[in-house]
């Protein structure tokens, strides 16, 4: 199974901007509720499934292409015999973060001369496990998993990102931060009530006008208005 889709908190406009209507109405009823937060890493989705005692490693999707050095990695961090006896019955779904250098634009800033796997995610069969379990298993397997930053509100969470904050794994700002509902919740759809929001959102782009003088785009972000 692929990782359901995070949406934004809220939608864009056609310029990919951000407008002050809530993606999901699930959100805005939730907005003031308690969320887990944690660190958003930039990497590249990955998927290490095992079922009726085979192991597979995956992207995305299907169809996604793998860097060499990281299918070689997972190889290594995840064995057939391991998972065997780590989880007899099978049919698990380890859903986590290829990261590292040469891994998107930042890759290095996470490990300069290497790549890893860090889990954020687990589906057993249909059941999706809570906080508490995940850490279970990473502990189980030794590998890492993404760090609770906090708990709060959406607006807890936009503010944390929009003043941004330095990665668990260096002196740098981290990309942002995935949101869950403190209690698994789900749309009326089946779908995960879960999302997210980049620093990068942020932004405001500078630039020189014809006379040489600097401005500032009008991609402003309206989050908190």
């Amino acid at each position: 199974m692929e990782y359901p889709k995070i949406n934004s908190i809220f939608k864009r406009d056609q310029k990919g901007d951000f407008t002050n209507e809530y993606s999901i109405p699930e959100f805005e009823y939730l907005k003031d509720n308690l969320w887990e937060f944690t660190e958003k890493i930039d990497g590249t989705n990955i998927r290490v499934m095992f079922k009726d005692g085979e192991l597979r490693f995956g992207g995305k999707t299907d169809n996604a292409q793998m860097p060499i050095s990281l299918m070689e990695k997972l190889q290594l961090i995840f064995t057939k015999e391991k998972m065997q006896s780590s989880f007899p019955e099978g049919d698990i779904i380890l859903y986590g973060e290829g990261f590292g250098a040469k891994i998107q634009k930042g890759g290095g800033n996470y490990i300069r001369d290497g790549v890893d796997f860090i889990l954020f995610d687990v589906k057993v069969g249909e059941w999706w496990l809570n906080r508490e379990s995940v850490e279970e298993i990473a502990n189980k397997l030794g590998i890492k998993i993404v760090k609770l930053i906090g708990e709060g509100t959406l607006n807890d969470a936009i503010e944390k990102t929009r003043q941004g904050f330095n990665s668990e794994f260096g002196d740098f700002i981290a990309e942002g931060i995935v949101l869950k509902s403190k209690v698994q919740l789900f749309s009326r759809k089946g779908d995960r009530i879960i999302t997210k929001i980049k620093h990068k959102d942020f932004k405001v782009k500078q630039f020189k006008n014809p006379y040489g003088e600097i401005g500032v785009s009008k991609k402003i972000v309206k989050l908190l208005k």
